[in-house]
């Protein structure tokens, strides 16, 4: 049994909540939605590779950069925004694309998916297991690894660092910039080291362990030497140049990664624990210009893609507004704009003290997850 699962103190706090299970939503919404909204999109696969193109070309151009004047590098920023924001779309390209809502064949999924992958250091089998299989039946409860972790956990060296990093009241700004352009990093070590050295739900230095056949271990072993081969080759490829591998490969990792977390730390993290997987109280949607909806896929319609994981993107709107016509009472919860999601996560500690309360790492503060409470709160308007 994980040690998550043997906490005898941490204890659900009860509410009047009409907790509604995922399956019941689907079940319900699905009868609105036509039937093309569950067919495969083909189309992602082309902005798949047009974003491998961009950065294929960017480290095209990097390679001619020692002829380029000192004076004259910062013209090289834009592109590595450019590629930042593909390492963004190559990530929620390859999570559509394992849910089967790119293609179906199996093998052609984990190979595209691997080159979509790759600059997020994420082997695909894994990521199938930690997200699709674990997360998805387990949101932000005692077997989610992606949550926050509880209060009564070991203050592992996992539990430190993103203590350390995550946006939370007790962050430091520092500490906090360079959590977002690492921490995906720390996320995918923390999930793949756990999974190859061990193997076992007892592992404590992860929000919750678990554990992958055989068979899918030697696969992650495998694209994980295939992953870093490809790494080294992009760095040899540029010379192993510091300027080179600066400006056209730290530098968009790190704006890809910052994009990456952005969108995840506001997920889950500001949303309360529940022992029932209801996505409009265990996930949060963002309201975001409309520009980042096209360049990403729709990914700020989180807690409608944890309805229905498998469907089309595009279709996450129209899900959006079934939501607000069968559940008005829930909707004007779950839907966040991206601002004051991310204000929340600065002013609430970031450890589970109960399913609906926060405390920080001395324990010293006790606040109210502030999405399991009516929007009478200033933090809400200020």
């Amino acid at each position: 049994m994980s040690p998550v699962n043997q906490l005898s103190s941490f204890m659900p706090v009860p509410e009047d909540i009409d907790f509604i299970l995922q399956a019941e939503y689907a079940k319900k919404l699905r009868t609105f939605l036509p039937p093309e909204a569950f067919a495969p999109n083909i189309n992602k696969l082309v902005i798949l590779l047009i974003n491998l193109v961009i950065l294929v070309l960017g480290w095209i151009i990097a390679d001619k950069l020692e002829q380029w004047s000192v004076y004259y590098l910062w013209l090289y920023l834009p592109l590595a925004v450019v590629m930042g924001n593909s390492i963004i779309a190559l990530l929620f390209t390859s999570h559509d694309l394992m849910h089967g809502s790119v293609i179906r064949n199996p093998r052609l999924m984990r190979l595209i998916s691997l080159l979509g992958l790759t600059m997020l250091w994420m082997p695909p089998t894994l990521w199938k297991a930690v997200h699709n299989r674990v997360h998805h039946k387990n949101t932000n409860n005692f077997g989610d690894p992606d949550r926050n972790y509880l209060d009564e956990q070991p203050k592992t060296w996992g539990k430190w660092i993103q203590n350390l990093f995550v946006p939370s009241a007790e962050v430091n700004p520092f500490w906090l910039t360079v959590g977002m352009t690492s921490a995906w990093g720390v996320h995918t070590f923390r999930n793949l080291t756990s999974v190859l050295l061990f193997n076992r739900e007892t592992v404590d230095y992860v929000p919750a362990a678990f554990t992958v056949s055989a068979k899918d271990r030697r696969a992650i072993a495998w694209e994980s030497l295939v992953i870093f081969m490809i790494h080294l080759s992009i760095m040899a490829y540029l010379e192993f140049n510091p300027i080179k591998l600066i400006l056209s490969y730290f530098l968009p990792i790190a704006i890809g990664y910052a994009g990456v977390m952005f969108y995840i730390y506001t997920n889950h993290m500001v949303c309360q624990m529940t022992s029932v997987n209801d996505p409009l109280i265990n996930s949060l949607s963002l309201r975001v210009p409309k520009i980042f909806d096209l360049l990403h896929f729709n990914f700020s319609y989180h807690a409608e893609h944890h309805i229905f994981p498998g469907i089309n993107s595009d279709y996450y709107p129209l899900v959006q507004e079934l939501i607000t016509t069968h559940y008005p009472e829930k909707s004007e919860k779950y839907i966040l704009d991206a601002g004051v999601a991310w204000r929340l996560l600065l002013q609430t500690p970031r450890h589970y003290k109960n399913e609906t309360t926060f405390t920080d790492w001395s324990r010293e503060k006790s606040v109210t997850c502030p999405l399991s409470q009516k929007y009478t709160s200033d933090i809400m308007v200020k």
